[in-house]
């Protein structure tokens, strides 16, 4: 069609659980639910706001941490994704917004630094990508048009572990 649409960026909090399988090897999984406008580009661009739209990504990381032995553990991951799009809402020009549901694939890297016992902080980079479709009705035809979502999740956050590996930053 020609068409082609965006999707904004969000700030939002993000919450983590990763699972220690030993001090180097872990799995993190990751949630959050974001709000999000889809603004049309060439020729959608005249036609306003297309719609605003919730996402629920979650997404399983393995991750490797490195032990240096100093209280600071940098660390990668990879791993995939696999958001739900909900809550759709046209812009006044549209109807019948509809965004697909899809896998992408995600990395990071990061570091966690020891503050006091159970306590640390961790600082890390995640990428997502993510390629969806979007359909979207306007003055009685249908449009359809593929959406890259690839997003870049910049984390800062206060962690406790505890279990079974308690300690993995001393």
């Amino acid at each position: 069609t020609g068409l082609d649409a965006a999707i904004d960026n969000s700030v939002v909090p993000e919450l983590d659980f990763t699972y220690f399988f030993n001090k180097n090897l872990a799995v993190e999984v990751i949630a959050v639910v974001t709000p999000h406008t889809i603004d049309g580009k060439q020729g959608l661009s005249a036609l306003g706001e297309v719609g605003d739209v919730w996402l629920l990504p979650p997404t399983v990381l393995l991750q490797y941490h490195f032990d240096l032995g100093n209280g600071i553990k940098p660390y990668i991951g990879a791993g995939v994704n696999y958001t739900v799009f909900f809550g759709e809402d046209e812009g006044p020009n549209y109807t019948n917004l509809k965004v697909d549901n899809g896998f992408g694939f995600a990395a990071q890297a990061g570091v966690d630094i020891h503050l006091e016992g159970n306590w640390f902080l961790n600082v890390d980079v995640k990428k997502i990508w993510l390629d969806t479709e979007l359909s979207v009705d306007y003055n009685g035809s249908t449009y359809t048009t593929d959406v890259d979502v690839d997003p870049l999740i910049v984390g800062v956050g206060l962690g406790y572990r505890f279990g079974g590996y308690t300690a993995p930053l001393k």
